[in-house]
């Protein structure tokens, strides 16, 4: 089986060839593929050398499965041509998620969706990600009727420009800037270009994916997204009104019984999700769990994950995973 890994040399596409070699996949040959710069650049895995190669080659070489991570352009200008030679692309830009025609995938939610024509695969925001896989059983299980959601977003979401920037600040340097202000010891309420109803784009992507998913257009989210001085992963404090009234201690443990959810929720003993615990892990932590007294059948949870990891590179390998046992890739 030939896998192509598409941004191979940036943020998200290392960790995609991490978690490539730890889940084991069954590639017989990688193409890892990047810009011309890096052509001719060797890349490690599972200790043999593969070299990478620009997009049109990686083409010609018609792989089984393409993972992309190279930005919406790429997307949109190459995901079709793989598509056109018989190759799967599971795509972790923006660029194909709200298509109508397009599925929007988290494998623990609605990967029985996929069917043997669709070659071109969305990979949902990383933001999206970790907020559905604790609300999609709540939801099926209590109705969701709004979700206000404030999200605390890693620079590691931007890529290397802003980890370096961080890096530069702190240690009182001056270098090229992700943001538009400094990010240490900082919050920036910004992520993403500013849109014509004053939300930006990544606010939206949490409204409008959220939808597509559950596939319930009544569902109500609202966004708010800022940027911290944080590598180790995304959080978001989230406040739920429920269709019908709850238990504390069900809803606790339907999320304890959810694959793929860890609940750390004993304040008693200060124990609650941190992105400081979250970095390297493919779980999405959830905790803080407590009614809200303002409201009838309203709650508040705290859910934190590794952006990269199931926010990114392990949901798109889970996909690809998917593909392979469904279809019988190979």
């Amino acid at each position: 089986m030939k896998i192509a890994v598409v941004g191979a040399t940036g943020m998200v596409g290392q960790v995609m060839l991490q978690v490539l070699a730890e889940r084991n996949f069954p590639l017989t040959e990688l193409i890892p593929v990047a810009s011309k710069k890096s052509v001719g650049k060797e890349i490690e895995f599972q200790s043999k050398k593969y070299k990478v190669v620009d997009l049109a080659t990686a083409v010609e070489m018609k792989p089984d499965i393409a993972l992309f991570s190279a930005g919406g352009e790429t997307s949109l200008a190459w995901a079709p041509k793989f598509a056109a030679v018989g190759t799967r692309v599971v795509d972790n830009s923006s660029a194909w998620r709200m298509h109508a025609d397009k599925k929007l995938i988290i494998p623990e939610i609605n990967a029985y969706e996929l069917t043997q024509d669709d070659y071109i695969i969305a990979n949902p925001n990383c933001s999206t990600i970790q907020l559905l896989m604790a609300l999609h059983p709540i939801h099926k299980t209590y109705g969701i009727k709004r979700a206000i959601v404030s999200t605390y977003q890693s620079i590691t979401g931007t890529g290397v420009k802003a980890v370096q920037q961080l890096e530069n600040e702190f240690r009182k340097l001056e270098g090229e800037m992700a943001y538009p202000y400094p990010i240490h010891k900082n919050a920036i309420p910004h992520c993403d270009v500013f849109l014509d109803n004053d939300y930006t784009k990544e606010e939206m992507k949490l409204t409008n994916e959220t939808k597509k998913i559950l596939g319930d257009e009544s569902v109500q989210v609202v966004a708010t997204a800022v940027r911290i001085p944080v590598v180790g992963g995304h959080s978001e404090a989230v406040n739920l009104e429920l269709n019908s009234s709850f238990e504390l201690k069900d809803l606790k443990k339907l999320l304890s019984e959810t694959p793929g959810i860890v609940v750390q929720d004993q304040p008693e003993v200060n124990q609650y999700p941190m992105p400081i615990y979250a970095e390297g892990r493919d779980e999405v932590f959830v905790g803080r769990i407590r009614e809200d007294f303002t409201r009838e059948n309203a709650l508040n949870l705290w859910i934190v994950a590794d952006n990269l990891r199931k926010g990114a590179a392990t949901n798109t390998v889970q996909i690809a995973e998917y593909l392979v046992h469904r279809f019988k890739i190979a």
